[in-house]
């Protein structure tokens, strides 16, 4: 094979790309991370889920983050605008619910020894894993962009502009791991736009914000919160970055907010003034950030792997954020792909169906959280009911825990799914007149 200057060339040094570059440069393949922003730089995506924690084992990581002090999370909470008469059917639970929760160590996780996982400023925990990769061998390059890659030669070459010049590398294979500005995707005309969650979130940063405000018991501080708004298709994450701060933002689909015609900052408050009690504690706390917002929030692409290239993280695919699933889905499929990249190092072979394994199993674990996620739209009533059913409770924790790459399916979903069909095919089902308007399509290959 001929020369190149490095064996892997990784577009992108957030989760998705520090950790591949760890895993690869621990097998001892040289990598070289281009990224195009100077670290630390604010990101969006604050709360991780029990799956990362392997993987950050793995890397030999997880006692850096550990000791960084990023707050521990031990489990999530749902909270309802107000009590409501739900028929319960044959579930073993009241269905007239003010706060559904789930605590991690209810399930042991195979591998992981901590019944806790981490609330993350990801300015800080992305910087960690990029210099945790740094500090394994992994050359890093900030402030430098990608400009475009060429495949027509024996081996890529990309083409990278490195301050006020521009410069050639070549390497023996591409991982695309850009986030969301999908750099391979929009080169290869691989992008699809999700046909249902279409989303756009606004978000900000609190100072000394009451986290237990809405809770109905106060022993859950640190957990992640989504407070449900009486508002279709709407709702608002609350997540602890410090002792102090607390991350909250509103979600909504985008057609919601167009249609508003009011500036972010005003569709904010519209949407917190449906839950009284949250803005007066949003209004007894000080803001420290200015809005930001979020768009473009779901999509696919037809391939994600190809001839000497690999998509990771956000930059292969991306699906509504309500059970924050983008670090772990970035570090798992970083996983995933590194096994593979390592296997086709060995064999001197990166051609496309060397990475069979890895687009199997990303496709399948994306297609069992995506409807995971459609169930919890469409039927929010049904998601309540297995969440706390001690039936379903277990199989519903793997899910939020973002256990999705070991099983074809986990048993909850597919019950979830006859329930599902019996609800939306029979208009006098006690259920039928509480699905939600969100209806996601049958799984093609992109979704």
């Amino acid at each position: 094979m001929p020369d190149v200057d490095f064996d892997i060339g990784i577009i992108g040094g957030g989760p998705a790309g520090s950790t591949t570059a760890s895993y690869l440069t621990k097998a001892g393949l040289s990598c070289a991370v281009f990224e195009a922003e100077v670290f630390p730089r604010p990101h969006v995506g604050e709360s991780l889920v029990p799956a990362t924690t392997p993987v950050l084992d793995e890397i030999g990581a997880l006692s850096k983050v550990d000791a960084f002090g990023f707050p521990r999370k031990y489990g999530a909470a749902w909270t309802s605008a107000a009590r409501s008469n739900v028929p319960t059917l044959d579930f073993e639970l009241p269905l007239g619910f003010r706060e559904a929760s789930t605590v991690f160590r209810d399930r042991d996780q195979p591998g992981v020894a901590q019944d806790y996982t981490y609330h993350v400023d990801r300015a800080q925990f992305d910087q960690l894993l990029l210099k945790h990769a740094q500090s394994l061998g992994a050359s890093v390059y900030q402030g430098t962009r990608v400009r475009g890659v060429d495949f027509t030669g024996p081996t890529p070459t990309l083409a990278v502009a490195m301050g006020k010049r521009d410069r050639d590398v070549s390497v023996r294979m591409v991982v695309d791991a850009s986030g969301r500005s999908t750099f391979l995707g929009g080169k290869l005309k691989l992008k699809v736009a999700d046909p249902v969650f279409n989303q756009y979130a606004i978000h900000t940063w609190f100072e000394n914000l009451d986290r237990t405000a809405l809770a109905v018991t106060k022993d859950k501080a640190e957990f992640i919160f989504i407070h449900f708004l009486p508002i279709i298709d709407t709702w608002v994450w609350q997540i602890p970055i410090t002792d102090t701060i607390t991350s909250v933002g509103v979600v909504t689909q985008k057609q919601r907010f167009a249609a508003a015609k009011a500036d972010r900052e005003q569709f904010f408050w519209d949407c917190i003034d449906s839950r009284p009690e949250m803005r007066a504690a949003l209004d007894a706390a000080q803001r420290i950030r200015p809005f930001r917002s979020e768009g473009d929030y779901s999509y696919a692409m037809r391939e994600i792997c190809g001839e000497q290239w690999v998509m990771v993280g956000d930059a292969g695919r991306f699906v509504d954020p309500i059970f924050s699933s983008g670090v772990s889905v970035a570090l798992n499929g970083a996983r995933l792909a590194s096994l593979d990249i390592i296997a086709a190092a060995e064999a001197g072979d990166f051609r496309k169906p060397r990475f069979t394994r890895f687009e199997t199993l990303m496709r399948r674990a994306m297609r069992n959280w995506y409807e995971f996620i459609s169930v919890y739209y469409r039927l929010n009533i049904l998601y309540t009911a297995f969440v706390q059913d001690p039936r379903y409770r277990g199989d519903v924790l793997q899910m939020l825990q973002g256990c999705f790459y070991d099983d074809d399916e986990p048993p909850a979903l597919s019950k979830m799914r006859t329930v599902m069909q019996a609800v939306e095919n029979n208009p006098k089902h006690l259920w039928h007149p509480y699905l939600g308007s969100l209806r996601a399509p049958a799984m093609d290959p992109a979704f």
